[in-house]
């Protein structure tokens, strides 16, 4: 009897995990995705602001399947899926057929349609993003440091993070951390602690997803950071001079966007109901309407929870949704048998900046050094590889103790 074809589309945290569940089972499991690697997505951040190297929170696919003996990966963009032949195809024009298929593409950015705005304003979220952030942020001490009028120093010198839910936060306590001490005393003719950092949200508290007092106290720290954090603000325009807050022009050449995101548009030839993020509404079993061989999880799924809301996009959510259709595929559970995916919600965590963040679980909160103590040993274990667990380790440690950032190497052309 011919064994069970199953392809996985992306190698991030549930599609990982439907291989790994899927280890010993009597199957052939093709892994498809456009990169070579595992990105530990919720790290970038560390990578944008000279914390970490790219090499510290990925790891090569090759490497962490070599020895699954029934998995094969292939560096290959899908972008069109067939549900009535049960095949999907790749740019280069391949065609590759399925009994199962897992979707777990991940998600873009979103401009809430401004798409005009990116190329002022990139986003986070993959390498090559974290490493032109990088680059641009330290060019603009560079170029602060040579400017011979003050107020073009002061443009280079000042840094816009719009949206205010975890990555936002992060990305502004690091970028003071930054300035404040990793650069300090680095420049003759500038002075990087005088640097401006404005974090903007349009609702009422940083970290929405967080109850108020924990929200506030997050909100705190970014302040006695230096960081300036605007609440119900708007932004209404994105262009070569800076932000525009209505009437208000924050004049600066760093824009930094975590403000939205939506499904990859692959999604849309499945022909099934989107909703406004274009994540495809599941079934209670994370499958597609009337294809009970089709599943969608990770960021690209719209997966209702015990409160009757969708569920975030965060990693813990894709670990226990690739695991959840691991097990299917395996059992082979028909579909009339098969038990609604049920998140277990372990709790919430974000950091504001060495030592500092917050974190909840149940009716326990945290905050300050214990919960940044937690976010840090969580965030290890969900590592991949050992030596990603120890060199991180080591240099949060470091960076901790010394308040210094080691990548601060410019990678790209000198602008």
């Amino acid at each position: 009897m011919a064994k069970n074809k199953i392809i996985v589309v992306g190698g991030g945290f549930a599609g990982l995990n439907v291989l790994n569940t899927l280890k010993n089972a009597d199957v052939d499991i093709l892994l498809l995705d456009k990169t070579n690697h595992h990105l530990f997505q919720p790290l970038l951040y560390q990578v944008a602001t000279s914390a970490l190297s790219s090499a510290d929170i990925a790891a090569p696919l090759r490497d962490i399947f070599k020895n699954q003996k029934n998995a094969s990966v292939l560096l290959i963009d899908v972008v069109k899926v067939d549900k009535h032949n049960k095949t999907v195809s790749a740019a280069c024009g391949e065609t590759f057929s399925y009994d199962y298929l897992v979707l777990a593409p991940g998600s873009n950015h979103s401009y809430f349609n401004h798409p005009e705005w990116e190329q002022f304003a990139p986003g986070l979220k993959n390498l090559n993003d974290a490493n032109q952030i990088r680059d641009n942020i330290i060019m603009s001490f560079e170029k602060a440091e040579r400017a011979t009028d003050s107020s073009d120093s002061k443009k280079f010198m000042t840094f816009v993070i719009i949206g205010g839910g975890p990555t936002g936060v992060e990305m502004a306590g690091a970028i003071a951390e930054l300035a404040h001490y990793s650069l300090n005393g680095n420049f003759k003719n500038i002075d990087p602690r005088k640097s401006s950092i404005y974090l903007i949200e349009g609702v009422n508290q940083v970290l929405p997803i967080f109850p108020q007092d924990l929200a506030s106290k997050a909100k705190g720290y970014l302040e006695k950071m230096g960081v300036q954090v605007l609440l119900n603000t708007t932004v209404t325009d994105i262009n070569e001079k800076g932000v525009w807050l209505g009437n208000r022009l924050i004049e600066t050449s760093n824009i930094i966007w975590a403000a939205g995101n939506q499904a990859s548009p692959i999604l849309k030839f499945l022909d099934v109901p989107l909703d406004k993020f274009n994540r495809v509404i599941v079934e209670p079993d994370l499958s597609i309407p009337g294809y009970p061989e089709i599943f969608v999880i990770g960021d690209a799924a719209c997966s209702i929870g015990i409160d009757e809301k969708p569920l975030p996009g965060f990693a813990p959510v894709a670990i226990q949704q690739g695991k959840y259709v691991g097990k299917i595929i395996k059992k082979q559970i028909p579909k009339k048998d098969r038990k609604p995916f049920v998140y277990f919600d372990k709790g919430l965590m974000a950091t504001v900046g060495s030592g500092k963040a917050i974190a909840m679980s149940g009716k326990i909160k945290l905050s300050g050094f214990i919960a940044w103590l937690a976010w840090s040993m969580i965030h290890i274990i969900y590592l991949v590889t050992f030596s990603n667990r120890l060199f991180v380790s080591i240099k949060w440690f470091y960076l901790y103790l010394m308040h210094k950032r080691k990548s601060k190497i410019i990678v790209g052309p000198i602008k």
